[in-house]
């Protein structure tokens, strides 16, 4: 069992978590080649950390349609030099000791090495199908894992965004790879549900996901969100540049929040904190998220 196990799940009760996105990629859609290096991804992570971050998710493989595998030798080449920086970070009081450190991957190789390196969680845009081995090592290790909604992979996904009901049949391709997650032996209080805003669908199934996730919600897996500067923002507001959709990203994370999401996933840490904190206000839980295991 890791630390991460024992005393890092979800502390923060009944606000809804930001988790900022820290993408250590060359090629990410909006923020590619800016924290490659480790100097500049812990000035990153510590900007994050002072804006309400909660979690920081650290990705060193991009996931944006069209991207190329690059491989866990290269995944991990990326990824390691960040994260012992971040982790000693943490542990010396440059970042703050409840910041929690979530990894980006889909192979099982690099979630063991990040895990034993001392990150958190796994977030999988996989649900598993991109690698064997990973349920499996999420039971061993008894960490958090996101599991997310995605049809095929990063060069398939646009094609296979054919629904005939697009919040039912997430919802139940989502309880599929759950089954398969506990036939591994992953315990139900690991597991978050992400139903892939972006992954396979096209802006109208966005839209009606973000609608229907009180369905979702319903079978008390914790909901984490990312609609952040996505493609369907961009189509809705006329607007092409990422980095200009922080509000389109603003309004999508309210209705998220509303629909019963704990976790929010962003690139834009200081205005979306404030946003989740006001609609925190606005649509209040009454009882606190029982801790993830």
């Amino acid at each position: 069992m890791t630390t991460a196990a024992s005393d890092r799940r979800c502390p923060w009760g009944t606000h809804t978590a930001v988790m900022a996105i820290l993408n250590i990629t060359p090629d990410s859609f909006s923020d590619g080649g800016l924290h490659l290096q480790p100097q500049q991804a812990c000035r990153a992570a510590r900007r994050m950390a002072a804006q309400g971050a909660d979690l920081l998710d650290i990705g060193a493989q991009s996931t944006r349609p069209g991207a190329v595998d690059v491989g866990a030798e290269e995944e991990l080449r990326r990824l390691l030099p960040v994260l012992e920086q971040l982790v000693s970070a943490r542990r010396d009081g440059d970042l703050p000791s409840g910041l929690l450190l979530s990894i980006d991957t889909f192979l099982a190789p690099v979630a063991a090495a990040a895990l034993d390196a001392g990150a958190d969680w796994i977030n999988d845009v996989s649900g598993g199908l991109g690698d064997a081995a990973m349920l499996p090592l999420i039971a061993e290790r008894n960490c958090p894992y996101v599991l997310m909604h995605r049809r095929g992979d990063a060069r398939t996904m646009n094609d296979l965004a054919s629904y005939s009901a697009v919040s039912t049949e997430v919802e139940h391709e989502l309880m599929a790879r759950t089954d398969a997650a506990l036939n591994a032996g992953v315990s139900a209080d690991q597991i978050l549900w992400d139903p892939g805003l972006g992954f396979a669908k096209t802006t109208q199934h966005n839209l009606m996901l973000l609608e229907a996730l009180p369905q979702l919600a319903a079978h008390g897996f914790p909901l984490l969100l990312g609609p952040s500067r996505k493609r369907f923002i961009g189509d809705v507001l006329n607007e092409p540049r990422p980095k200009a959709r922080v509000w389109g990203t603003a309004a999508s994370v309210c209705r998220a929040i509303a629909g019963g999401a704990r976790v929010i996933r962003v690139h834009d840490v200081g205005p979306i904190s404030q946003i989740c904190r006001m609609a925190d206000a606005l649509w209040p839980r009454r009882e606190p998220l029982s801790p993830i295991a």
